[in-house]
């Protein structure tokens, strides 16, 4: 399930984690009305430090939940019953995408060659990983068997999503579609595509994305909508300037606060497609531990949003 590669790519330092707390801080002094959030202990594994992120496998765990799917559902809306006018409570199921041909080079050349040179690349002759790589095979299997698995737990009662986002690169939206195909009607539903969702951006080629020409034609008939501002070109992705962890916690944390603002009486379970930097940034911007999580893999979380 996991390589070297997913393990450095999930971990944060304590420096990292106190700039982000820092930016946050300064960031909520200037709002009048922000979302904490803190993770719900006891309803999955993956919240308990002494589960080991490079061995475990979801796959084999029903997705890694401590009790039952009927317990945590009634437990998730007793909470949103008793919580009081301030406080939600949502399970999100935070989706890594499947491999793409950037994984594929990054594995070929190790990581530090990937980083110093390989990655500002668009590809070498062989691979071509850059702009906005497609799923490799492996990568479309892992989702096939992501969806597979999905319609075992969900005979065993898993909620299923009422709520879909997903990274605006390729490779994130093909994930979902391919995970939920059957499964959910992607037309009802309509899957929305937020930029704050996708990747560490800059300097990696493979961090930018299609124009929004392109992403309409391949993805709106089936179903998929823009946030509001969309722009048709990529005006994030910088040749010279790699994302830092805490400034993408950050941006990644404006998210699920809109998230909440835009679901706080509804969508009780979300499902959000999106790649390995932008969990780790999840997971520091929810008071999550770190974990990783592989190409294809998935890692639920139960969140407990206060405004304040």
């Amino acid at each position: 399930m996991l390589n070297n590669i997913d393990v450095i790519d999930a971990q944060i330092n304590q420096q990292e984690a106190n700039e982000f707390r820092t930016l946050l801080a300064q960031q909520n002094a200037g709002k009048t009305k922000h979302w904490d959030f803190e993770v719900i202990a006891g309803q999955f594994k993956q919240s308990n430090k002494s589960t080991d992120d490079t061995t475990f496998n979801y796959l084999q765990e029903n997705f890694g939940i401590e009790t039952s799917w009927k317990e945590i559902v009634e437990e998730l809306t007793r909470l949103n019953k008793s919580g009081g006018s301030n406080v939600v409570y949502k399970v999100f199921f935070l989706a890594r995408h499947g491999q793409g041909y950037h994984n594929l080079a990054h594995e070929k050349y190790g990581n530090d060659a990937w980083n110093e040179y390989w990655s500002k690349l668009t590809g070498d002759g062989e691979i071509v990983w850059g702009p906005d790589p497609e799923l490799t095979q492996l990568g479309i299997d892992q989702a096939t068997r992501n969806n597979q698995e999905w319609k075992v737990q969900l005979d065993q009662g898993a909620p299923k999503p009422t709520k879909f986002y997903s990274s605006p690169l390729s490779r994130s939206i093909d994930t979902l579609i391919k995970t939920w195909e059957d499964i959910v009607q992607l037309s009802n539903i309509k899957p929305l595509i937020k930029e704050n969702i996708r990747e560490t951006t800059g300097v990696h080629t493979c961090d930018k994305r299609s124009t929004k020409s392109k992403l309409s034609e391949k993805y709106s008939p089936l179903g998929f909508l823009f946030e509001p501002g969309f722009e048709e070109e990529d005006i994030y992705y910088k040749d010279d300037v790699r994302e830092s962890v805490s400034h993408h916690a950050l941006r990644v944390n404006e998210s699920f606060q809109q998230i909440f603002d835009e679901n706080e009486h509804e969508n009780q379970v979300i499902g959000i497609t999106s790649h390995s930097g932008t969990i780790r940034a999840s997971l520091l911007a929810l008071g999550h531990r770190e974990f990783a999580v592989g190409t294809g893999g998935m890692i639920p979380v139960f969140v407990k949003g206060e405004r304040k």
